[in-house]
């Protein structure tokens, strides 16, 4: 999916949502746990009911490989799921992979061409040659951590180097060049609220995937505030607040009223920048 495609989606939707798919089978509604494969029960249901407002979903592989070859065939059918069903969702393996370039290369393949995602978070740690075998996949994104939303981001994120520069900002800084902003975003937590505005005179046309907006306490209002760029430029990720909102048999559809009330706020905040 390209950078295009993406914000097209966004203008026809009103909506930069994604759908964090972190099922955990002790957490989904009890009358779903003895099916054959209750997590893609589960995630089909969500998926059903929040297609129409959200732009993108977000698997986080924990979730499905703690539940060995049955986790993943879980993840796999969720995944063809998804592009079978709604070919406009945009799909992020949240997977977090960074390693030695020729393990990343089979990282990549694995996701980009076995599994056919369209991105996947990296950890940009190891350096360039770790990230560009992701960035060699038409079409593809690679999503690097920059400044995550838990609190340990603290302990080496923000140290900053003998010129006051901190960590996160070198990484944008120097990652910034080894790809463009049709192959590479970041992930930015909707924790640091102000500090969106110093990341957007980095990296000013990047997209940037958001987590913890709703049950970790980030205010969607500041991060499209000081984060929203003239192409909206942003991928808002709620798991929690939307895919566990009830644990009855209506679990889908108070999911759906949960994802419509996130997109029409974020309707208000397209509209407000002149994006809609």
């Amino acid at each position: 999916m390209t950078k295009t495609e993406l914000f097209e989606n966004i203008k026809r939707k009103q909506s930069f949502l994604c759908v964090g798919l972190d099922t955990d089978v002790e957490k989904i509604p009890s009358h779903l746990r003895n099916n054959d494969d209750p997590v893609f029960d589960f995630n089909r249901a969500i998926i059903d009911a929040t297609a129409d407002f959200c732009v993108a979903c977000k698997p986080n592989l924990a979730f499905y490989e703690c539940g060995g070859i049955k986790g993943w065939a879980s993840l796999e059918k969720t995944v063809d799921y998804i592009k079978t069903y709604y070919p406009d969702l945009f799909i992020i393996a949240d997977a977090k992979r960074g390693d030695i370039g020729n393990t990343s290369s089979m990282y990549a393949h694995t996701f980009f061409k076995e599994m056919g995602v369209h991105s996947i978070t990296v950890a940009p740690y190891m350096g360039e040659d770790s990230v560009t075998p992701f960035l060699t996949y038409k079409g593809k994104w690679a999503i690097l951590l920059a400044l995550t939303s838990n609190k340990g981001s603290e302990d080496f994120q923000m140290t900053k180097d003998e010129q006051g520069e901190p960590m996160y900002e070198k990484v944008l800084r120097v990652s910034k060049n080894w790809g463009n902003d049709e192959n590479m975003m970041y992930v930015v937590g909707a924790t640091h609220g102000k500090m969106f505005e110093s990341i957007r005179r980095i990296v000013p046309d990047h997209f940037l995937l958001v987590p913890g907006v709703g049950a970790q306490g980030g205010s969607l209002e500041e991060v499209c505030q000081y984060g929203m760029n003239d192409k909206c430029g942003l991928i808002v990720n709620s798991s929690r607040a939307i895919i566990y909102a009830d644990a009855t048999e209506q679990f889908a559809e108070k999911a759906g009223e949960a994802a419509a009330l996130v997109q029409k706020e974020m309707a208000f905040f397209l509209s407000k920048k002149g994006i809609i």
